[in-house]
C-alpha cells in the first residue's frame, strides 16, 4: 500500500542566545518591543496580547522573564535567564517564514555574542 504525501503542517525555529544585553533580557518593556517587531519581521499577525510575567525565583537558573505571543497561525514563545544572560526562543507556524532572518534580527536586538539556531519541517 502506497502512502500519499504530506506536505508539511509547519515550521519551528529554535534559537538559543548566549551573552546577551541583561538590560534586555530584564525588560518587559523590551521583551514587548521584540514580540512586536518580531512579528513584523516574520509578517504574522499577532492574537491579543503577549503574557510576559517575571517568576521562577525559587531557582538563580530558572529566575527571569517568561513571554508567549499567540500569533493566528500559532505562537512566538521565550525563556530569559538572568544568571546565564541567555534567552531561549521558539517560533512555531504553519505559515512559512524566513527563519534565517528572524534568527539575524533576534541576536542583534539582544545584542547576543553567540547563537545556536535549529529548523525544524513539522509533518
Amino acid at each position: 500500500m502506497k502512502k500519499n504525501k504530506r506536505e508539511n503542517f509547519g515550521k519551528e525555529l529554535i534559537l538559543d542566545l548566549y551573552d546577551c544585553d541583561i538590560k534586555i533580557i530584564n525588560s518587559r518593556k523590551k521583551l514587548n518591543e521584540f514580540i512586536v517587531k518580531i512579528c513584523k519581521v516574520i509578517e504574522m499577525k499577532r492574537y491579543g496580547k503577549p503574557l510576559i510575567p517575571f517568576f521562577g525565583l525559587n531557582n538563580p537558573k530558572t529566575a527571569g522573564y517568561s513571554l508567549v505571543q499567540l500569533i493566528e497561525t500559532s505562537c512566538v514563545s521565550g525563556h530569559f535567564s538572568n544568571l546565564y544572560r541567555s534567552a531561549y526562543i521558539n517560533i512555531f507556524t504553519c505559515k512559512d517564514f524566513d527563519a534565517h532572518k528572524a534568527a539575524d534580527f533576534a541576536k542583534k536586538f539582544f545584542g547576543a555574542k553567540r547563537i545556536n539556531k535549529k529548523i525544524i519541517d513539522r509533518v
